[in-house]
């Protein structure tokens, strides 16, 4: 490698994902003096990755399949995707890819990885009899796969970090907590409330771990009580998640209209200017949501359920509100609370975005990942 650009590898499942959280990171390295490729199922952002100067590199994974031969020809399409390519380090983004991953860097010789581990996810946070189930062969996967002396796993919480390490997953040296992949802060920036009836929005895939259910009991709740406070879910239904909300589901729920169903929406700051309330009641085991630390950036007050990763960037009282998980009574009252006091809300938004500002910009998340890189690479980094 002495003499020519050390070659990165992401690995990741879908193309839109990657340009939505990781390719600013990608250019950082870029810039640093890398070749970055992608590897992923390609959809949307396909002509961003590229227009960026990353190399692209088609790649068929199904998030939702189990059946061990199709993951075995996955490990093979990896496989060949790291032969093609000859990196140097791979990055690895999220569990499954992580474990599919690691068997492909174990075939072709790849000794430099990083594993980006966003939260635990649905074989930890489902109570499905699958999920239950699938939950010891995962964890005795992650024992023989993840940890490698040239290896380093990244969580962004502090209890994926214990989790990790006392379960004698990853050893305490190799891990490392990043709060996820950070924002643009002058992409998400304060902007005052709109005129009008409190809105809260819920941003998010469309899964049943995030909280869909209980945020529409919450909303017939405030009905019922005559609070005048308009509930927005907004994100797309995901057909590979073994929980995904079903489109007549969402349909339904958009016919009652308790309820607004926005569907994908591309211009997230533009949804947080015309709205006054933050939502993530979930129990699926985050890392540390990027939609909340979106809205918090955008100086709005954030409710969610007291749970790992949430609790890092809602702290109760001081950026938002915390609410017992799969409780619709307890989230409906936090937001009533929140709805009917302004100056509450005010509070709590431009603390949100001050916590934004010291640990979850984009630029500060970048350098420090970057550090990793550099440390992993030793004298073959870009400029020694």
């Amino acid at each position: 490698m002495t003499g020519s650009k050390p070659r990165v590898l992401f690995l990741i499942t879908e193309s839109w994902y990657f340009t939505g959280h990781w390719i600013g990171l990608a250019r950082a390295l870029k810039d640093a003096g890398c070749e970055v490729g992608v590897a992923c199922r390609v959809s949307d952002g396909a002509e961003e990755i590229t227009a960026a100067g990353l190399t692209l590199i088609p790649l068929d994974m199904d998030r939702r399949s189990l059946n061990p031969f199709h993951l075995a020809a996955v490990v093979l399409r990896i496989a060949r995707a790291y032969r093609a390519f000859r990196p140097d380090v791979v990055h690895h983004v999220a569990l499954k890819t992580a474990l599919l991953g690691s068997l492909a860097a174990r075939l072709t010789g790849v000794r430099r990885i990083i594993q980006a581990i966003a939260g635990m996810g649905y074989v930890f946070a489902s109570s499905a009899l699958r999920a239950r189930l699938l939950r010891p062969l995962v964890l005795a996967a992650m024992r023989a796969l993840l940890d490698r002396a040239e290896a380093r796993t990244i969580v962004q919480n502090d209890d994926d970090r214990r989790a990790l390490a006392e379960g004698g997953i990853v050893a305490p040296e190799r891990l490392l907590v990043l709060p996820g992949v950070g924002v643009d802060l002058v992409r998400f920036h304060p902007m005052p409330e709109p005129p009008g009836p409190p809105r809260a929005v819920l941003v998010s895939r469309m899964i049943r771990e995030k909280g869909m259910f209980e945020t529409v009991q919450a909303a017939r709740l405030l009905k019922n009580r005559g609070i005048d406070v308009r509930i927005a879910l907004a994100g797309g239904p995901d057909p590979e998640s073994p929980s995904a909300i079903p489109q007549e589901t969402l349909d339904s729920w958009a016919r009652e209209g308790d309820v607004e169903i926005l569907g994908h929406v591309d211009d997230v700051p533009g949804l947080w200017a015309e709205s006054h309330i933050a939502l993530l009641p979930s129990y699926y085991r985050e890392g540390v949501p990027h939609s909340l630390i979106e809205a918090a950036a955008c100086t709005r007050p954030l409710i969610a359920a007291d749970g790992p990763g949430l609790r890092d960037i809602v702290r109760d009282g001081e950026t938002g509100l915390l609410v017992p998980a799969r409780d619709a009574s307890a989230l409906a009252d936090a937001i009533e609370r929140l709805a009917r006091d302004p100056a509450l809300r005010r509070r709590l938004g431009e603390a949100g975005r001050r916590l934004a500002e010291e640990r979850f910009g984009a630029e500060v998340i970048n350098a420090k990942t970057l550090g990793v890189y550099r440390a992993l690479l030793g004298e073959n980094w870009p400029g020694g």
